[in-house]
């Protein structure tokens, strides 16, 4: 007896189970969504066009004729020249400003920086009686307002005959730069390792030798900054200026520009065609450094 198997249709084939939805891909830390990074770009936009405005306004006025043109602006545009940049270069006393401001500058930038380089190592490395004392006195020191200054100063400066010089103007604007660099540099001399100095004393160097061969270099982007900040303070500083400087030929660009202001006038065309060429030199010492500078404001706040 045969026995036959019947095959019966059980239905659609059985299929597997669905495919589990891809997982979403999580967004690395630190990474903006693009909404976010939209108006991130929006608000820094509008910062730097805010930034800028004030520069682009000056040159602006600079380019208007008349002394009154500020008071109507709309005027400029149709007869803009540049018969004050002329007038500044070939009938004032600008090229001698120039060399004032400059010597100033950077004489107060070199003694400025090596003393507060030299201040700021001596208390990163050196446990001496009274270095944190003298840190909070140099700190002190920038308390005081100026008001209160120029006539002490100017009583030292006589007596020591450098009133109307450049090494006495020089010396005062050190007594603001170099507190204030040397809390900045001393900060960055800490972040730089104690194995480098004990390095240089095994190699048979002097501690000023370890100090200019080994950790001046490492310090290039703290001495940027603290170069940058002499030179702003002594290139725009007034009061001092124009209290200790008794020469027309020695007077600085912030000193020079009051010369275009009398008691009944103000020639404010010549005084925004000067301010804009003053912009020139700062503009090229800050593109001279600018490659160091947010290194040396951010390093030297991580120790000490």
């Amino acid at each position: 007896m045969t026995t036959t198997t019947a095959t019966q249709a059980t239905g659609p084939a059985e299929q597997g189970p669905a495919p589990a939805a891809a997982p979403r891909k999580a967004r690395p830390r630190g990474r903006r969504g693009p909404a976010a990074a939209l108006a991130s770009h929006v608000v820094l936009s509008v910062a730097g066009l805010i930034a800028l405005f004030p520069i682009a306004w000056l040159v602006y006025l600079s380019l208007g004729p008349d002394k009154d043109d500020y008071l109507h602006p709309e005027r400029i545009w149709g007869k803009m020249t540049l018969d004050n940049y002329t007038f500044v270069l070939r009938k004032t006393n600008f090229f001698d400003w120039l060399q004032s401001s400059l010597i100033v500058s950077l004489g107060t930038t070199v003694i400025g920086v090596l003393v507060a380089a030299s201040t700021g190592y001596a208390v990163s490395r050196m446990r001496f009686p009274g270095y944190r004392k003298m840190m909070w006195v140099l700190l002190l020191t920038q308390m005081f307002p100026i008001a209160v200054l120029i006539v002490p100063m100017y009583q030292i400066l006589s007596g020591l005959q450098l009133v109307d010089s450049y090494l006495g103007l020089i010396l005062v604007y050190c007594s603001t730069a170099v507190p204030y660099c040397a809390w900045l540099l001393k900060g960055y001399f800490d972040t730089i390792p104690f194995e480098i100095d004990e390095a240089g004393r095994v190699d048979g160097l002097t501690p000023f030798g370890t100090f200019f061969r080994l950790i001046l270099p490492l310090a290039r982007p703290g001495l940027a900054v603290a170069a940058f900040y002499s030179f702003i303070t002594a290139f725009g500083e007034v009061a001092f200026a124009s209290t200790f400087m008794l020469s027309d030929t020695k007077y600085t660009f912030a000193v020079g520009l009051q010369s275009f202001v009398s008691e009944h006038d103000a020639q404010r065309n010549l005084m925004a065609a000067t301010a804009v060429l003053i912009a020139i030199p700062v503009s090229a010492f800050f593109y001279l450094v600018q490659k160091n500078l947010v290194t040396g404001l951010t390093a030297g706040g991580t120790k000490g």
